[in-house]
């Protein structure tokens, strides 16, 4: 009996300190779904102290907040903006126009494929990585990609779940700049 008694606390320990979702660590900052191995890890990214963050298995440069935002030093605070594709296209001009971001000038919109690198499937509501990516929410966010469908459409994508999807061009939507790459 006495040798029960401390098994069954070490068993316990054993499940508490080794359990999947505690060794891959929490990424989410909304839901979780601790069955599936992250797929843009921490160690994918080389996070600056200056808003900005290196995704390296691509070699892009992303802001860490959404166009309305402010970096803090440690968050993204405000509320991100809203733009119809166009308009968002002109923000990333504005931008670099006005001094850019960060000691760079070249911001632009990333295409729908460099959008979708930066989804984490483990996460939903937001599907993006919560500490590499604060303060985020689950909006759609616009690419710099025009729709195959018609001309007056564009790809989109949700952060909700990582949908993607050709909206009309005139719908406003959130937008996460990048630099580098095409």
């Amino acid at each position: 009996m006495k040798n029960q008694a401390i098994f069954i606390p070490l068993v316990f320990l054993a499940a508490l300190f080794f359990s999947p979702s505690l060794m891959a660590g929490t990424v989410c900052s909304g839901s979780e779904n601790t069955a599936i191995t992250p797929t843009t890890p921490t160690t994918d990214f080389d996070i600056h102290a200056d808003g900005t963050v290196t995704h390296k298995p691509t070699g892009l440069m992303w802001m860490r907040c959404s166009l309305g935002q402010t970096w803090d030093g440690s968050t993204c605070t405000g509320s991100a903006s809203t733009h119809t594709w166009q308009g968002a296209l002109q923000a990333a001009e504005d931008l670099n126009a006005g001094g850019g971001f960060a000691g760079h000038r070249d911001w632009r919109l990333p295409g729908i494929k460099e959008l979708k690198s930066i989804v984490e499937e483990r996460c939903y509501e937001p599907a993006i990585h919560g500490s590499v990516f604060p303060g985020m929410s689950s909006s759609w966010f616009w690419s710099s990609s025009p729709g195959a469908y018609a001309t007056d459409d564009a790809w989109s994508l949700s952060f909700n779940y990582g949908y993607v999807y050709d909206h009309y061009k005139n719908y406003n939507y959130q937008a996460r700049l990048v630099r580098g790459g095409q």
